[in-house]
This record gives structure tokens, C-alpha cells and sequence, in this order.
């Protein structure tokens, strides 16, 4: 039976890089795979991370491309490690190979910049608020498919507090705030929540006022997912009801961190926004 999992993160990275690499080298799938005496189809299937390449056929592409010094040591040890897995593999069946590759990325990625509307983004729910975005976005789904979604959320918040942690930068609508999912008690916790991982070095929050009017996110919420020691862009994870987007094209890309610079310049400052956080919380105990 073919493998359906989704390409691990570091097979998305070097895929991207090399696509980048014979784009600088101004050649087309088909030239680069006629000087490699291949078929373009297999150029194609490593480029998209379909196909990992062998070590040896990643060594002829870069010979193609005459990368040469650190960059190639960088990613002759990538192209080492593009099966590496983790934890979340476990779940692909159930959750989705599109989720899953999102968890993988959050755990190789340097920094999270999100912004959230409809609900506070999964690296910072509550179990019990977590419960109920689940029940809601799946009604028909049987309670154990619900908690195991929720161990996985609760799961992916280790990436805040493991040796190296990931940096979150959260973008929060107040609209998010007005909404009572699970109720007063379940949203009071969940703010409160809010306002005190917020303390943390590696995370910052901030709220977006309703009446700034106007503004850069009206489209809807999304994550910027940054890198550091892999040789990898930047990439947004946009959810919707029934699909998840990759946004990977490096255009769209930088305007995706350009909304969400003046989406962080419109919003209160830190200490404003915890301030807010915790006496919203108040009025609903």
C-alpha cells in the first residue's frame, strides 16, 4: 500500500530549495532534467517532496546548480535527514496529512507569528476550551475522535516550553473575546490563560481592538511559520472548514508578514493587551 503521510518538514524544505536553486540557474524542469538524462516528471516529484532524492542524485542536482562551500554541507545533511518523524506521525490517519505536517513544522520551526479571530490559535487554548472548538467544528464525530484531537492540541504546546522553545508572537481580535465558547467559566480560564503565558520571554500577545475600524486581516486569520537552522522560507498555514493551505509562494508570502507587522502596530502594546486580557476575565467570573 502507498505511503499517504504528508512529506516530512525538512523533505518540504529541501524540495523548495532545490526548486529555488534551478530557477537561479535560469533552466527549466525539462533542461535540468535532460542534462541529468532523467524524466522531467522526476525533477517535478522532487521538487513538490513527493520523492525524497538519493544522496546521490541530490549530489548531481548540485552539481547542476554549482552550489558549492557551506550552503552545499547544509543541505547534503538535509537531504540526510528528510525522513526523520516525529511523535505526531502516529496520528496522520486520523488527523490529516496536512495537520500533521503543520505540527511537524511548528516543532522544527524557529518562530510562530499568528493572528486569530474566530478563536484563540491551538498553541494557546485550554483543554476545555480545546473541547469545545473540537465539538463544534465536528458535531458528528464520536467522543473519542474528539479527545484525541485534543491530546494532540494539548501535545503541540510542548514546542513553548522544550529546551529550545519555539518564540509565538499572537495577534488576538478582541472580537474573539466577545464570543463565549463553552461558556463564561470555560472563557474567563481561557483568558486568563492567555494573559499568563503571555509573561513568557519566548511569547508575546496582543490585542486588537474592535475599533481600529479597518484592517489588514479582514480576511481572516493565519500563521507565519519561520525557520533558523534549516535552509528553509517562510511558510503561512491558512485553515478552513474542510481544507488546510500551504502558502509557500514568496511573494505571497511577504505580504502575509506585512499585514501581520501592521496588524501588531494597530493592536495594544503587551502590557496593554494582558491588562485587558485579565479584566475581561474578571467580569465573567
Amino acid at each position: 500500500m502507498a505511503d499517504k503521510r504528508a512529506p516530512s518538514v525538512r523533505s518540504r524544505q529541501l524540495a523548495t530549495v532545490l526548486r529555488r536553486l534551478r530557477d537561479a540557474a535560469t533552466m527549466t524542469g525539462e533542461e535540468a532534467a535532460g542534462h541529468l538524462g532523467w524524466s522531467p516528471s522526476k525533477i517535478s516529484r522532487i521538487e513538490t517532496a513527493q520523492t525524497a532524492p538519493s544522496q546521490g542524485d541530490l549530489r548531481r542536482l548540485l552539481d547542476l546548480y554549482d552550489v558549492t562551500g557551506t550552503q552545499r554541507s547544509r543541505l547534503e545533511l538535509l537531504g540526510q535527514t528528510t525522513g526523520q518523524r516525529g511523535w505526531w506521525d502516529a496520528y496522520s490517519d486520523a488527523l490529516g496529512p496536512e495537520y500533521t505536517a503543520l505540527i511537524a513544522l511548528e516543532d522544527e520551526a524557529e518562530s510562530v507569528r499568528c493572528y486569530g479571530v474566530q478563536n484563540v490559535p491551538g498553541l494557546l487554548q485550554t483543554e476545555r476550551y480545546a473541547h469545545e472548538v473540537a465539538r463544534a467544528l465536528a458535531p458528528f464525530a464520536p467522543p473519542g475522535e474528539i479527545d484525541r484531537r485534543v491530546q494532540v492540541k494539548m501535545a503541540r504546546q510542548r514546542v513553548l516550553t522544550k529546551e529550545r522553545p519555539l518564540t509565538l508572537t499572537g495577534v488576538i481580535d478582541e472580537a474573539m473575546m466577545l464570543r463565549m465558547i463553552g461558556g463564561q467559566e470555560v472563557m474567563a480560564e481561557q483568558l486568563e490563560k492567555l494573559a499568563e503565558v503571555g509573561q513568557r520571554d519566548n511569547v508575546n500577545i496582543q490585542v486588537l481592538p474592535l475599533d481600529i475600524g479597518s484592517h489588514p486581516g479582514l480576511d481572516g486569520e493565519f500563521s507565519i511559520v519561520s525557520f533558523a537552522d534549516l535552509i528553509a522560507p517562510d511558510v503561512v498555514y491558512i485553515e478552513h472548514m474542510t481544507s488546510e493551505l500551504y502558502v509557500e509562494n514568496e511573494a505571497a508570502v511577504y505580504r502575509h508578514v506585512m499585514a501581520f507587522d501592521r496588524l501588531r502596530t494597530l493592536a495594544l502594546d503587551i502590557t496593554e493587551s494582558a491588562a485587558v486580557l485579565k479584566e475581561k476575565a474578571g467580569t465573567l467570573r
